[in-house]
């Protein structure tokens, strides 16, 4: 999908990309590559998914992202000492000159990704050099703050876009040539995705891209909590220093489209038959008697003419749609623009879950997934409600960028999102 037409940055001061001595698995120690590969840390079901990497190699990188103990100080001292550990061991070592890193996505479908990973200036607010989209959740940033200040380490990078004009600059030049040549890094994820690395540290070729680069702006396509993240830290810490700059992969979305998807939400103490009967009056809601495949091709053929969602968890899926308007002129804050007022996500958010169902936004609530099929199965297993979304479309969310108004949190979901575990970034290096 097509993540934004980025507008060239106002200010003198644009996008600055910094290499970095990359820190990365040897091959040598570890049973695979992809074995020691994570999805990002919120993309992992837990804990089935946790325990499924945890298991696949004693060094999977979900032992530093996602670490388990009593308490989140242990959690993050954890994560710490089997940092340390690994690479005193030499199961993680540094690359001998700093460079940007090529970095390739290619699945059985023909699609291929590609950007570069770097170290970019973290951005002041007022500068609007990087776009969030969506809102973010104070517990979660706390929690990613925590485990960066314990390891001193960025150990995944975010997803950050810009919009080229299309034709064959330098940072497009570089990436072409460089993907013909022999990486430092191939593997092939369960998921069917091939993975490639290149470093790059040529000084003409450095120097290129930051000079291109300084150009554009960004949008975040994956990652607004560490980004977050990253802006906390800094504003901790004295400058200049490396807490100035976070790990992110930059993809030119002229070049490579990326792909959206949604993020559905899982309502743990409200069973469906609750669920159904508070919305009698308030919305339309059929009962579909078909598979997952068809009972998403029915939430998209909805979607098209208004707000709509997909019930499931009692063995059968619900198709919600046609709110009230008058439901929606009570609950909805008039105070943004339409096409955020009209949003699938904040119309659950403001008149579903806060005005309908009560629903208080906590983990203790609503669990936030990926996949659709593990949000229905949980939600079967569990005996709650599976909410499952349709796409926002990717116009919507760059304009909104653009006027500055963020979406509800986790509205969006953009991929291929990058794989953990491939280079990660240790601030003593």
């Amino acid at each position: 999908m097509n993540t934004a037409g980025h507008s060239k940055a106002r200010t003198p001061r644009g996008l600055e990309l910094t290499p970095f001595r990359g820190l990365r698995y040897d091959p040598d120690r570890v049973g695979s590559l992809a074995a020691v590969t994570s999805p990002p840390y919120d993309v992992v079901v837990r804990p089935d998914g946790l325990h499924h990497l945890q298991s696949a190699d004693p060094y999977n990188i979900v032992r530093l992202i996602l670490p388990e103990a009593a308490t989140p100080v242990a959690r993050n001292a954890q994560a710490a000492e089997t940092l340390r550990r690994w690479r005193a061991e030499g199961v993680l070592t540094a690359d001998p000159a700093p460079g940007l890193y090529v970095y390739e996505q290619r699945d059985g479908d023909g699609m291929v990704q590609r950007g570069i990973i770097g170290l970019l200036r973290v951005s002041d607010p007022g500068e609007q050099l990087v776009l969030p989209h969506e809102d973010v959740m104070p517990h979660i940033v706390a929690d990613r703050a925590d485990l960066m200040r314990a390891t001193s380490a960025n150990l995944e990078p975010l997803l950050l876009t810009y919009r080229g004009d299309g034709t064959a600059t330098a940072t497009a030049e570089l990436i072409e040539r460089t993907a013909g040549q022999r990486p430092v890094l191939a593997t092939t994820t369960e998921d069917g995705f091939h993975h490639r690395l290149w470093s790059v540290t040529d000084p003409a070729d450095l120097t290129a891209v930051r000079e291109e680069l300084a150009g554009h702006q960004a949008l975040i396509a994956d990652g607004h909590h560490r980004w977050a993240t990253y802006r906390r830290l800094r504003a901790e810490h004295a400058s200049p220093g490396p807490w100035d700059h976070g790990l992110v992969l930059l993809v030119d979305t002229a070049r490579y489209p990326l792909r959206v998807r949604a993020i559905h939400r899982l309502l743990h103490d409200l069973p469906v038959p609750d669920a159904v009967a508070a919305l009698d009056g308030r919305f339309r809601v059929r009962r579909l008697d078909v598979p997952l495949s068809g009972a998403m091709d029915a939430l998209a053929e909805a979607a098209r003419e208004g707000n709509a969602f997909l019930l499931a968890g009692d063995g059968s899926f619900h198709l919600v749609d046609r709110p009230d308007p008058a439901l929606l002129a009570r609950t909805v804050p008039a105070d943004r623009p339409v096409a955020w007022r009209t949003l699938d996500a904040t119309v659950l958010h403001a008149t579903l879950l806060d005005h309908v169902w009560r629903v208080p936004d906590s983990p203790a609530h609503i669990a936030y997934i990926h996949d659709t099929a593990a949000t229905v199965e949980k939600a079967e297993r569990d005996g709650g409600t599976a909410v499952l979304m349709h796409p926002v479309h990717e116009d919507v969310v760059r304009e909104l960028a653009r006027q500055g108004v963020t979406m509800p949190r986790k509205s969006t979901s953009f991929g291929p999102k990058p794989a953990s575990g491939l280079v990660l970034r240790a601030l003593d290096l």
